[in-house]
Order: C-alpha cells, then structure tokens, then sequence
C-alpha cells in the first residue's frame, strides 16, 4: 500500500463505490463510453485494487480516467452495488489536487471546461448561456442556431424567456446576491480551491508548452487527436 492510494481511500467516493468488487466486467458490458473509447472500467478498479503508487500515478497522468461520462450504469448493474464510476470521481479528483491532469490531453481539456462552465455559474447563475455562446466554437450547432445566437433578444422574447431581465423565465438575469451565495458555497465545498488549483496547474503547462494562457486555452479546447477511440466495434 503506498501514499497515493492512501490518499485516494480516503474519499468517501472510494468508500462508497469500492466495496466487494468481484472483477466481473459487468460495469465494462454495461458501460456507454467503454463501446466508443479503449476504456475498461474494471481494469481501473482492478488497478486500484492492487494498491500500487506506481500504477495508480500512471492512471491519474493517463487519458483514461476522463472518458467516464458519471453516468453511474455500472451502479445500476453491478451484482455487489460497487461503482466505478464513483472510483473514477475520486482518481479525477485526485489527479487534479496533485496537477496530473496537465500530463495527458483528455485532461487538459479541464481547463476551457472549468473557466467556461464555472465562469458562467459564477457570473450569470448558469452553466451554458446564449452570451458566453460562440457559434465561432460550436459550428455544430448549425447555422439555425447561429441566426438564433444574432437575433437571440427577439427570438427568447417571443419565448417568454426573459432574456437578461428581471422577474420569472428561463433565461432571467440572476439577482446578484444569488450570485454571491452560489460563489459563498463554492468557497465552502472546495470548488473556490479546486478552481484555482486547475488554474495553478494549466498555467504551469502552458509555460512548459510556451504558450499564452490564451494560446493554451484555445489549443486544449480544440485539438483531439484520434487515439482515443475503440475502433474495433
């Protein structure tokens, strides 16, 4: 047993979702994201199971750990009621306190996630919002949406969705004590920390890179290379 896996059992998220693993592979079967990726989920409890610092610090620099979509189907087929997905919460977790996730590209891609999703919780009250949107970034979202995005004040007002307004609708500016509550519980739970340690650490790449912060975000936002993919299904 060594320090990392230490560590790592100490997340209730290990306590919770690694219980009487029996190796079966039905959390493989079962899996969405092991049919597309070269993923496994239980060669990485497996992993875990053997207590090796080496090998488990392998998993936390590997791409690996970020192709599980938290969907918790091993929970809901797994004979013992183990969770690999909750495993793959706490490697996550892990990966980041310690700045692993800079070492592999699916984690680096933590970075335009973090500013992008939390930026918007933080600064509207909402995950994905029509101002932060750029069609420029998501041109799949088809030229529809790209009308949609240039003439949204018309387009979400005939939807009665109160576009940047006050009162009641979906798209309703958040009150600014909200705001500060939301940003109150993240200073609570950790998510204050873990946002400035992702920043920490991608800063550190993107010197290591020689890149901007900028150059940075717009290259992990954008590059995914082909090795990531189950190409025997």
């Amino acid at each position: 047993m060594g320090k990392l896996y230490d560590e790592l059992s100490e997340d209730y998220r290990i306590k919770e979702g690694l219980k009487t693993c029996i190796n079966c592979g039905t959390c493989t079967a079962i899996c969405p994201a092991a049919e597309f990726y070269r993923y496994d989920p239980r060669k990485i409890v497996d992993t875990v199971q053997r207590k090796d610092d080496a090998e488990i610090e392998a998993l936390l620099k590997s791409d690996t750990i970020w192709y599980c979509g938290e969907c918790m189907s091993c929970v809901t087929r797994c004979p013992r009621k183990n969770g690999a997905g909750l495993v793959i919460m706490a490697l996550r977790n892990l990966s980041i306190k310690k700045g692993y996730f800079t070492e592999s590209e699916k984690g680096r891609q933590i970075y335009p996630l973090t500013k992008a999703l939390n930026g918007n919780v933080l600064n509207l009250g909402y995950c994905v919002h029509p101002l932060t949107f750029s069609y420029s970034d998501h041109p799949e979202s088809g030229p529809v949406f790209e009308w949609v995005l240039k003439n949204k004040e018309e387009v979400y007002g005939r939807l009665g969705a109160n576009y940047r307004k006050e009162g009641p609708g979906a798209l309703r500016r958040i009150p600014q004590e909200d705001l500060d509550e939301l940003k109150a519980i993240y200073d609570v739970t950790g998510g204050t920390e873990r946002l400035e340690l992702v920043e920490k650490y991608s800063h550190a790449k993107a010197e290591e890179m020689g890149m901007t912060d900028e150059e940075y975000l717009k290259y992990t936002f954008e590059y995914c290379s082909d090795k990531h993919f189950n190409n025997e299904g």
